[in-house]
């Protein structure tokens, strides 16, 4: 459960009460955070959405207007930039073939995993089902529809490994 009551929260937040926050998490204005899970010493930036069952590890920094939703886990010590988005469904639809609404029995969630000390460059987006490796960088306004190998560079839609220059080790 959040250690916040509703009287501590930064102004303009949602900060469900099953949220578990750790230590010294800081949260900026017009968050909206319910059912997740936040590690100690992470900072959530402003206009971020971090849905249910959605895990941040320790010390990660979640830049403003990111939305981090459903079955998404960062690990420690993360970097996701401005404006990335997570998607959590292969065949998004509104309606079933019927044309009733969608409900949570309708579909199912596919996890996608950030691995350690990972960096998401602004504008990302990470397609579902995708692991994003350890000390990973993924360059801004990527759309990331595969696995990303640890220590991996990639950028470009689709995201690609980025070649070293002759400069580069």
């Amino acid at each position: 459960m959040s250690d916040l009551d509703p009287q501590q929260q930064p102004p303009y937040c949602r900060i469900a009460p099953d949220v578990k926050l750790g230590r010294d998490v800081k949260i900026f204005a017009f968050v909206n955070l319910y059912g997740c899970e936040i590690g100690d010493e992470t900072k959530i930036g402003t206009f971020v959405e971090i849905q249910k069952n959605a895990r941040i590890g320790r010390r990660c920094k979640i830049s403003s207007h990111t939305f981090i939703c459903e079955g998404v886990e960062i690990e420690d010590e993360c970097f996701i930039g401005h404006g990335v988005v997570f998607i959590n469904d292969r065949f998004p639809e509104a309606v079933n073939r019927d044309g009733s609404t969608k409900t949570e029995a309708d579909w199912k969630v596919v996890p996608t995993r950030v691995g350690r000390r990972a960096s998401i460059g602004s504008g990302a987006v990470i397609l579902c089902g995708v692991h994003v490796g350890e000390g990973a960088l993924v360059g801004a306004g990527s759309v990331v529809t595969k696995d990303v190998p640890p220590g991996a560079v990639v950028a470009g839609n689709p995201a690609r490994p980025m070649k070293k220059g002759a400069s580069e080790p």
